[in-house]
């Protein structure tokens, strides 16, 4: 049995097809753990989400950030921008069936793995976490946002994720100004500084660092306990230069390569577009 954590397929199926078969990929063996953004900009959501659906037993999802914008849309709770690639998705007869299948995954993931170095346990979040959170904090704050998406108000969470402040956590922060930083830390940072402020409106590169700002990765304090698996950053091209910390999200929805990991071995395998 092995363990795979793929990149961000954003509704690229064909290639995750196509990249599981590379590595003879069987759910009745294997698992395969996802990091987020199943679904959007490539051109088959649709197909993505009833595959996962349908292995359900041996996929760990970990939500996006398009994925709740896909939640949130399907709800009435924010409208398809011009980007988006949902369409095929919002009008298909099972939509209402997948999103309920979806807004019940968490927003982060915990599990211990038997690594060619021992056990090991692997922590797995779409984008990043706030320098000051421990695993047991992290883990304790996306339960609020999974509650919150799996409650009888989640139309509320969705209709007031959207935002950029406020800007840093704060354990006094209340209600849905709480559940939006939490999930901004959760679904979106790249950058912040050693407080945990953050910069979300910078989507590039290293180059494009602010200053007085740098990657999450680099005040995170969770790596010394367990490996972080994370996506979410394309323009990093799967590079964090720390042994610990794995960026899996190779931009194949942008003319570049999906790739997984086997965890067991840290291996990686990719396929180019």
């Amino acid at each position: 049995m092995s363990t795979y954590a793929v990149g961000d397929i954003q509704g690229c199926y064909k290639a995750l097809k196509k990249l599981l078969k590379k590595v003879d990929f069987s759910p009745d063996k294997d698992k395969l753990w996802c990091v987020g953004d199943l679904v959007n900009r490539g051109s088959n959501s649709l197909e993505t989400l009833r595959f996962l659906r349908d292995i359900d037993d041996s996929v760990s999802i970990v939500l996006g950030n398009h994925d709740l914008h896909f939640l949130a849309i399907n709800e009435g709770c924010a409208p398809e921008r011009t980007k988006d690639t949902l369409s095929k998705l919002l009008k298909s007869e099972d939509c209402d069936k997948l999103c309920d299948w979806l807004r019940k995954k968490p927003l982060v993931h915990l599990d211990c793995i038997d690594t060619k170095n021992g056990l090991e346990d692997f922590l797995m979040v779409h984008a990043g976490v706030a320098p000051t959170w421990s695993i047991k904090k992290t883990l304790k704050l996306a339960a609020e946002v999974e509650l919150a998406l799996q409650g009888k108000d989640y139309r509320k969470f969705l209709k007031n994720m959207y935002g950029d402040h406020p800007n840093r956590w704060h354990d006094k922060l209340q209600d849905q100004s709480r559940l939006r930083t939490i999930t901004n830390y959760l679904t979106r940072v790249r950058f912040c500084d050693e407080l945990g402020n953050l910069k979300l409106d910078i989507k590039g590169g290293l180059c494009s660092t602010p200053k007085g700002f740098k990657p999450w990765y680099e005040y995170e304090k969770i790596s010394n306990k367990a490996m972080i698996l994370f996506g979410h950053w394309a323009a990093i091209e799967g590079k964090t230069g720390k042994s610990r910390v794995h960026a899996l999200d190779t931009g194949y929805v942008w003319g570049r390569e999906l790739t997984l990991m086997r965890l067991e071995d840290y291996q990686r395998y990719s396929i180019s577009k």
